[in-house]
């Protein structure tokens, strides 16, 4: 019985985990540049005497790489990405890396993200513009020209596959391995007057709200039928008095 009660224990504990996960996905339905949050179970076996015992384990969140839907905007100061690459941005503890293209550009030039986050260059440094020299225009490979002057190139970075990711508020990631700036342009780039939506689907994100909510109501029951025969146990082997 205890078994019955520990595997019922641990499927809420891993159904809060993913509910967490969709309620966030859902929050950031209208975030540009926002990839999904997921959750990946695994089964912790328990040898018992009458054999093994799986248990639901919390769950490893994870963050999709999925690409989210291109957006027109014909604003000069968006862009988005085309291809596996990401942006960089000057974050409080290092580079934090987004797919969120709109920009500012500040009084002195310089080209920061909507959050006030400077945007980096390839080699990771600020990009600095005339502010008195108009719009900028901005080519695939993130070379960024004022009039018939290049004045500077927005960084794109492609994330190693091993590498973990890591929110980093509001919609970009930190990682565990180095970022390696973008040489070949071929398949990769940017686009000016767009930006990348959310990745979220909403039908999707509905779906596993009813599910989840629908697992945690089973696991309930499940725990509270438990209980039940627990205090049945108890009651019939207590001494009459």
């Amino acid at each position: 019985m205890q078994n019955a009660l520990y595997v019922s224990l641990s499927a809420q504990i891993a159904m809060d985990k993913r509910l967490n996960a969709v309620a966030n996905n859902v929050a950031n339905l209208s975030t540009s540049g926002y990839r999904a949050e997921d959750t990946k179970f695994t089964a912790l076996l328990a040898q018992a005497t009458k054999g093994a015992v799986a248990f639901a384990s919390a769950g490893d969140t994870y963050i999709s790489r999925r690409a989210g839907p291109t957006i027109k905007t014909d604003s000069p100061l968006d862009v988005a990405v085309q291809g596996e690459a990401w942006f960089a941005v000057r974050g409080a503890n290092g580079p934090v890396y987004t797919r969120d293209g709109r920009m500012t550009m500040d009084a002195l030039g310089q080209l920061r993200s909507l959050t006030g986050q400077p945007m980096l260059d390839p080699g990771g440094a600020p990009i600095l513009l005339d502010p008195q020299a108009g719009p900028p225009t901005i080519g695939r490979d993130g070379s960024v020209s004022q009039g018939i002057n290049q004045v500077g190139a927005i960084g794109l970075f492609t994330l190693d596959p091993k590498s973990t990711l890591t929110r980093a508020e509001p919609n970009g990631v930190s990682t565990s391995l180095p970022a390696i700036p973008v040489q070949d342009f071929t398949r990769t780039g940017m686009v000016q007057g767009y930006v990348e939506g959310a990745n979220v689907n909403p039908v999707l994100e509905m779906t596993k709200l009813i599910t989840i909510q629908r697992a945690f109501e089973s696991a309930a029951t499940l725990t509270s039928e438990t209980e039940n025969t627990f205090s049945g146990a108890i009651r019939s082997l207590s001494p009459q008095g």
